[in-house]
């Protein structure tokens, strides 16, 4: 590989790299290196795997091994938002199912699609929360737990983060264009018609 090539594959993944570098690149680290790798990527690359196998002068075998071997890690691009719906034996009996079909109905998911096109949204069903006395147990990245769930309460925590997410959205947009977004009906716009002030 060309110096120039080198110093163009260093760059892009220099994040990576420095957690390589914070877990002193020592194979007895790697579940703490991808861990952190999926916190940042929110799921775990093949070229990254890759790299990281280069950086540590391990087989790629052993990385994926790890990567694939523990659930907790995802070969699959996750959303912004992970909905976990616990189907455990007390969720079950409460009628998670239902919790999970709402869900995938407002997000447009389905058996064969578990995360939103636009990666704001994914759905997982897990075995146990650890919960069992606020069955059925709902939780939005492990942050949230939502206990004793209804169709009717988690409608309203969906509507709200599908409208965070959009304004989120439409805050992104309007920073990368040269338009300024509607508040409240009025446009706010810097004296030299550049930009957003108030919004």
């Amino acid at each position: 590989m060309g110096k120039e090539m080198e110093q163009m594959f260093q760059r892009k993944f220099d994040k990576v790299n420095s957690i390589v570098d914070k877990h002193e690149r020592k194979v007895s680290n790697l579940i703490a290196i991808l861990q952190e790798i999926q916190t940042e990527y929110r799921y775990l690359p093949e070229e990254v795997l890759t790299y990281v196998a280069t950086a540590l002068g391990i087989p790629r075998a052993t990385v994926y091994g790890v990567a694939t071997f523990y659930t907790q890690f995802s070969m699959k691009p996750k959303g912004k938002y992970i909905i976990k719906v616990c189907d455990g034996t007390a969720c079950h009996v409460r009628h998670s199912e239902k919790l999970r079909y709402l869900v995938r109905e407002k997000l447009g998911l389905d058996d064969s699609k578990d995360t939103t096109d636009d990666l704001g949204f994914t759905l997982e069903t897990v075995s146990c929360i650890g919960a069992c006395g606020l069955a059925p147990v709902v939780t939005v990245n492990d942050d949230d737990v939502y206990g004793q769930m209804t169709p009717e309460a988690l409608t309203i925590i969906l509507d709200q983060l599908i409208s965070k997410e959009r304004s989120e959205g439409s805050i992104e947009e309007a920073e990368n264009s040269d338009e300024c977004p509607t508040r409240n009906g009025q446009v706010h716009e810097l004296g030299d018609g550049k930009g957003c002030l108030g919004c």
